[in-house]
């Protein structure tokens, strides 16, 4: 009785202090220094098979990449310090030409946005509000930097934040045999970040582009790519996923 007795006392002391270990990262520290739960995983070498390799190109229409878009101004600082329009442009024909599967997240409603809420709050509250993305219209077009071409698959479906909620973006990536994804696009905080972290949970491995991204404010991609990428993706750049898929190509 004696054994069981103590087996029981020790198995409850280890669980204590595991709870009590997991508990403290999430708190502040005495000093108020920030400590980061997870940070970003060490991959300055890593190789992309293009077979198991899909990029997904979240929401490159004209209302965030064209003058004239309705929420272009809102981007566009980011967007010019980045230059993540023409990377993402150069990266897609690149992985194009070695084999990857590439992907296209495009956001749309019908007019009238009957598709969002009576009373919606929070980002789909503007976008309904301002009549953004609308089905047919030109700034729910493909940016002419970032136009699908043949072979390229476009979503199905998406009209939240999340490419994967209410579309088809697992089942096209399956039916690929993709085991990576590397995800590019608007806005790094929302569906970017939406997007990474269903992709990590669904099991691919995830690879997010810093410098093909973009938010409304330079602090809003700052801190997104700082806290946040890191622990649901390896961050990493254009350059270093053409390098590290390494396919000589025509147009490379």
């Amino acid at each position: 009785t004696m054994t069981i007795e103590l087996k029981y006392s020790l198995r409850a002391v280890a669980l204590f202090a595991l709870g009590a270990s997991t508990v403290s990262a999430f708190l502040p520290c005495k000093n108020k220094k920030h400590v980061a739960v997870s940070s970003a995983l060490p991959m300055a070498d890593f190789s992309l098979d293009p077979e198991e390799t899909a990029f997904v190109f979240i929401e490159y229409q004209n209302e965030f990449c064209t003058e004239g878009g309705k929420l272009h101004e809102a981007v566009k600082e980011c967007m010019d310090e980045t230059k993540m329009l023409e990377k993402s442009s150069k990266l897609a024909e690149y992985a194009r030409d070695s084999g990857c599967t590439i992907i296209h997240a495009p956001i749309s409603f019908e007019k009238g946005h009957q598709e969002i809420a009576d009373k919606p709050y929070g980002i789909l509250a503007n976008v309904k509000e301002g009549g953004a993305f609308t089905s047919g219209e030109w700034g729910a077009d493909f940016s002419e930097k970032m136009m699908p071409k043949e072979g390229d698959l476009i979503v199905k479906g998406k009209s939240g934040l999340c490419a994967f909620a209410s579309t088809n973006l697992d089942f096209l990536l399956r039916q690929k045999d993709a085991k990576n994804v590397v995800l590019g696009g608007f806005l790094t905080n929302c569906c970017v970040e939406s997007t990474m972290r269903s992709a990590y949970e669904l099991g691919y491995r995830v690879y997010t582009l810093t410098d093909c991204c973009a938010a409304t404010s330079m602090e809003a991609q700052d801190a997104t790519l700082k806290n946040n990428f890191g622990m649901f993706s390896v961050p990493t750049t254009s350059e270093e996923v053409m390098e590290a898929i390494g396919v000589p190509t025509i147009s490379n």
